[in-house]
């Protein structure tokens, strides 16, 4: 196993007889060392089922068993810590948040007991050991547990939760699937992003509408291209990204869509439903399209990771008050070869739903696996809207079980370097942020290509920008007539509509649709005197 290869972990939970409705076996499915395939015996209880229910009537909108759909747009009045909700009911101060530690620590005791409790303890440490993450996997084989929030359990109080930890990366998985294919790691992210018919929509196709819809799909577009980045930023460097949006199309064109553009992502946003068949995606009006028609391109296609932002896509359905075994979206995805989906417990807020997708993204095109975009995307949201809220466990995430999670192959970590192949120090060129030094584009194949689109080198999402602004290259000639040395000069060359600001020892120059020579320790602007001031350095680097 390489040294950068997490230790996979992976936990089942299962029924053990139908004339006991709560008892339940736990046994470890995989498990890093021989003696850590263990099995305990546990017993869901009155308390804990009661502590369930009452955390259902704070906190969900489909709400108890019985309690029929409701609308998606609802917004419940959650308790806050200052002890009323809208309606002037006042609880203890801190009641929620109780509630929330509470369920989770009980989630906790109730799977991590015994022996299940000493192979994790095991597993963990080997990981620590390796200087690896924990890659944990927990499959829940009993409808009835699924729609429970998992990834809030916590060790104990007041500690993290096990979702959110940094040597942990925690999803969900389904049993007795297909082997998954061999998958070639990309280069970029490659988004189809879909806004099928929303609640509104259903009831008002009118201009307006439409117009709300596209201005929708702008700023998703502009978050998952990052041109809107978080701070949360890990890595210098990130993958480029193209998304493609289609707005309310009918199953056939979103099936030639995904046929003809070679995705690795799938977004949906819009209308849906549980439904038995994988639940019902409303692409536009009176054209629904079930899970199972779905999962049937997308793995045709090789999308490798499908996200959902719409109700319930992590929740199987009801019928008479019992729950249909696989039957939510996300199992159905992964059973058909999906490797990995990320789908709603419930109802999520716009705003919730566009931080996650902001950070996720983000992670993503700095080369994180699913799993571990994951995480830093819960954070995010449990930092914002507080850890006494469900938004920072509504996100679900499933992952077929042969899937490691990456989507990216790792960047090239040669750079261009001037002439000179001999031992001792040699060059590396680069742009460098002035205000951030430890942030450095380096310029690949004496190439860099620089814009606003996620296709150029260094992507600068600022309005002056232009999309294809500039280019920074280098020829090679002989310092003199008659001289044998090789002698290499950068140069920048403006194709942009506002130009590019370049400052040296003369003072600051406007280029326009032009070239000149980039002397090192050149200082940039691109597009306006407001732009990001950056620099071109030749650095040398021990060999």
């Amino acid at each position: 196993m390489p040294a950068s290869d997490p230790i996979r972990f992976r936990l089942a939970i299962e029924r053990l007889s139908s004339f006991n409705d709560n008892h339940y076996a736990v046994w470890v499915v995989e498990s890093p060392y021989p003696g850590g395939y263990v099995h305990h015996d546990r017993i869901w209880t009155e308390d804990i089922q009661q502590l369930w229910h009452t955390w259902l009537q704070y906190f969900a909108l489909r709400g108890l068993p019985d309690v029929p759909h409701v609308p998606a747009s609802y917004v419940p009045p959650f308790v806050s810590e200052a002890g009323a909700d809208d309606s002037g009911d006042t609880t203890p101060r801190g009641y929620t948040s109780r509630l929330m530690q509470t369920l989770g620590v009980r989630l906790w005791q109730w799977l991590f007991d015994g022996p299940i409790q000493s192979s994790l303890n095991q597993s963990l440490g080997i990981a620590i050991g390796q200087d690896v993450p924990l890659q944990f996997c927990l499959d829940i084989r009993d409808p009835q547990l699924i729609a429970i929030p998992w990834e809030m359990m916590q060790p104990q109080p007041g500690q993290q939760a096990f979702s959110l930890r940094e040597s942990v990366r925690f999803s969900r998985t389904t049993s007795e699937v297909e082997p998954l294919a061999a998958l070639d790691l990309d280069r970029a992210l490659k988004v189809l992003l879909v806004l099928g018919q929303s609640e509104a929509s259903a009831a008002d196709a009118s201009a307006t509408q439409r117009l709300q819809l596209e201005s929708e799909a702008a700023m998703l577009k502009s978050i998952l291209q990052g041109e809107v980045t978080s701070s949360l930023r890990h890595r210098s460097v990130a993958a480029p990204c193209q998304v493609d949006v289609l707005l309310e199309p009918s199953p056939a064109d979103l099936i030639k869509a995904l046929e003809r553009g070679n995705y690795n992502i799938f977004f949906y946003g819009g209308h849906g439903v549980p439904a038995p068949d994988g639940g019902l995606l409303f692409l536009k009006e009176k054209s629904p399209l079930n899970g199972t028609e779905l999962a049937q391109v997308l793995t045709r296609c090789r999308v490798k990771l499908a996200v959902f932002n719409t109700c319930w896509g992590a929740q199987p359905d009801q019928q008479q008050s019992q729950t249909i075994p696989r039957s939510s979206l996300a199992e159905v995805l992964l059973h058909h070869g999906v490797p990995a989906v990320i789908a709603m417990r419930d109802s999520i807020a716009d705003n919730e739903a566009l931080t996650f997708i902001q950070v996720f993204s983000q992670a993503l095109a700095e080369q994180e696996p699913v799993d571990r975009a994951m995480a830093l995307a819960r954070q995010q949201l449990l930092t914002l809207y507080k850890f006494n809220q469900p938004a920072w466990t509504l996100p679900v995430l499933y992952m077929h079980p042969d899937f490691d999670g990456r989507l990216l192959a790792a960047p090239d970590i040669d750079i261009t370097r001037l002439p000179g192949d001999s031992p001792g120090p040699r060059q590396l060129a680069a742009i460098r942020a002035v205000d951030d030094p430890q942030l450095v584009w380096p310029i690949y194949g004496g190439l860099m290509r620089v814009g606003r689109l996620p296709d150029n080198d260094l992507v600068i999402p600022e309005p002056w920008v232009s999309s294809k602004h500039a280019e920074i290259f280098c020829r090679q000639g002989f310092a003199s007539p008659g001289s044998t040395t090789v002698e290499t000069t950068y140069y920048l060359r403006d194709y942009s509509r506002y130009g590019t600001l370049c400052q040296a020892h003369e003072g600051w120059k406007h280029v326009h649709r032009q070239e000149i020579v980039l002397q090192p320790g050149a200082q940039l602007r691109f597009g306006s005197t407001h732009g990001r001031l950056l620099e071109f350095v030749v650095e040398g680097n021990s060999a």
